[in-house]
């Protein structure tokens, strides 16, 4: 089993359905876990898939429509419910500030938990916001209708000991671009990652709609990742009016050449040679 794994909690728009819950997404990165936006429901889907609040270091918030952050008040709750011994930090867009003040105290409760906020101030190009042992974290500024950053996780470079030979090996990257128009913010986070996860909430024939609301189609979101040279890309965040992903697979198929449609509680390892 990979040590890199990424776990769709729930990968639905704007409004959750039977079967996909509002979006949430937790990236196990060695021994840290960074939960990617937390809608609605999130903390249901975390015990679903078997998700402790425990393994959770960071939360990366995309930005603040309800879709992407109703479910924090529950899950800082669960973290404070299970005590986790150690500091979790909130990423998010400094734009967004008041809301994410809101969330943090939606409710009466007992606050054991160290959280630490972290608002981001992102720019066009990625840069460097975090830094863990384990990783490092970078954030830019996407093309939405409100402030909303995308994001990059990486580690440098190792040397690989074989046979008392050593070379190079690239250092594994993973990134997360939700609610945006294309733009190149997009595929400058993407570059050379092993795993993209982005939205393609739209099929082509919707393709104005997507750019009213600041949204990508499926054909949008492969051609950034074929741009980006990205290995993998995971489409996720469909519009409730579709029934079945076929559709933003057959389209994204003919640009990229390993696509995936994310389904709620889906696994996806990110190392590429057990991809």
């Amino acid at each position: 089993m990979s040590d890199r794994e990424f776990v769709a909690l729930g990968t639905s728009s704007l409004v959750p359905t039977k079967t996909r819950n509002h979006n949430g997404y937790l990236l196990r990165w060695g021994a840290s876990g960074v939960l990617f936006d937390c809608g609605e429901g999130t903390q249901r889907q975390m015990t679903r898939a078997g998700v402790s609040a425990r393994s959770i270091d960071v939360i990366c918030l995309t930005h603040l429509h309800g879709d992407h952050c109703l479910g924090l008040p529950g899950v800082l709750q669960r973290i404070s419910l299970e005590q986790v011994p150690h500091p979790v930090t909130v990423v998010y867009p400094a734009q967004g500030q008041e809301y994410v003040e809101r969330l943090h105290r939606a409710s009466i409760y007992h606050d054991q938990a160290d959280i630490r906020f972290l608002p981001v101030d992102a720019g066009p190009e990625p840069g460097e916001v975090l830094r863990t042992k384990d990783f490092i974290l970078s954030a830019a500024c996407l093309d939405h209708r409100v402030p909303a950053i995308g994001y990059r996780v990486e580690i440098d470079g190792v040397i690989t000991r074989l046979e008392d030979v050593s070379r190079p090996r690239r250092g594994r990257s993973f990134a997360f671009v939700m609610d945006t128009r294309p733009c190149p913010a997009a595929e400058k986070l993407a570059e050379n990652v092993d795993l993209l996860v982005m939205e393609a909430t739209y099929t082509s024939d919707l393709r104005e709609l997507a750019v009213e609301h600041g949204h990508c189609t499926a054909p949008d979101t492969a051609r950034i990742a074929a741009a980006a040279g990205a290995r993998r890309l995971a489409m996720t965040h469909f519009s409730t009016r579709y029934t079945t992903t076929d559709d933003h697979l057959r389209e994204a198929n003919g640009i990229h050449d390993d696509v995936i449609a994310l389904e709620d509680l889906d696994r996806v390892p990110v190392d590429p040679a057990i991809c």
